[in-house]
């Protein structure tokens, strides 16, 4: 019985990983077309013949290895600092004997739910008599902050439930804070880390508005800025719009996959506590 049980849910579990997959192998599918191709036959047939046009046209048009790069450097500076600053407020939080906990959690729940469009005109205002517009550095700022603070409030509540009694003890041995956090929290908190390090690395690697504000040259322009441009421009035929559109989200697929154990384990463990 209970092996029938479980049919229903692994047919279930198919469907979505078949519906999830699906669009990207229509995407893959149409990039390796040539455009009288697309159009004689439609988007969802089998390409007649390998043709990589469409990729090269847009890796080239974009410089799209410099752009990969910008993304990959801003995404990763994002998702470590932002796990560094999650763990320092958290360690705050929920170990430190800071007072006013919950206006804190408070504030972190807020920044959390503000739209992206109200900080627009701040953080260009800002970023303008710093120095630091339309550099990667600024952006890596705000995200870092952004990011830091659903990490927190996430953090927050799994370090409050840290045993009092095994840092006590710690304190008793002559650890101070930054042997207790280093030795003892960060090792214990490692799987929520990753989870956080994975879900702030795509965050920001999809992220698309600031971006476009606070990087307007094409230098330091991110993938997901360069797929909105050059469709802005109407120069692009539909077989480059799948290959922009595979290129623009095969960094990302891969980077999950490398890091999927980290995530499983991550969620895993904190289902189980």
């Amino acid at each position: 019985m209970k092996a029938l049980k479980r049919y229903p849910v692994l047919v279930a579990m198919i469907l979505g990983a078949i519906f999830m997959v699906l669009p990207l192998l229509i995407v893959l599918i149409n990039a390796l077309k040539s455009p009288a191709d697309y159009s004689a036959h439609g988007p969802l047939s089998l390409p007649h013949g390998l043709h990589l046009d469409g990729l090269t046209d847009f890796w080239t048009r974009v410089n799209f290895g410099h752009t990969l790069l910008n993304s990959v450097v801003i995404s990763g500076s994002v998702a470590v600092f932002g796990v560094i600053l999650s763990v320092l407020n958290a360690y705050a939080i929920g170990i430190g004997r800071i007072k006013g906990k919950a206006y804190f959690l408070a504030f972190f729940v807020l920044a959390n739910v503000l739209p992206q469009e109200a900080l627009v005109y701040p953080l260009y205002y800002l970023s303008k008599q710093v120095g630091l517009y339309d550099t990667r550095l600024s952006l890596i700022i705000v995200f870092s902050v952004v990011q830091a603070a659903f990490g927190t409030y996430l953090l927050s509540s799994v370090l409050g439930a840290f045993p009092k009694e095994i840092i006590e003890a710690a304190r008793i041995d002559g650890a101070n804070s930054w042997q207790i956090l280093w030795r003892m929290v960060v090792p214990v908190s490692r799987p929520t880390l990753g989870v956080l390090l994975v879900f702030f690395f795509i965050w920001t690697w999809n992220e698309f508005l600031l971006p476009l504000v606070m990087l307007p040259s094409n230098d330091n322009q991110t993938v997901s800025v360069a797929l909105g441009v050059l469709q802005g421009q109407r120069l692009m035929d539909a077989t480059m719009t799948n290959a922009a559109g595979l290129l623009g989200a095969l960094p990302a697929i891969v980077f999950f996959l490398l890091f999927q154990r980290t995530l499983t384990r991550g969620i895993a463990v904190g289902a189980v506590k």
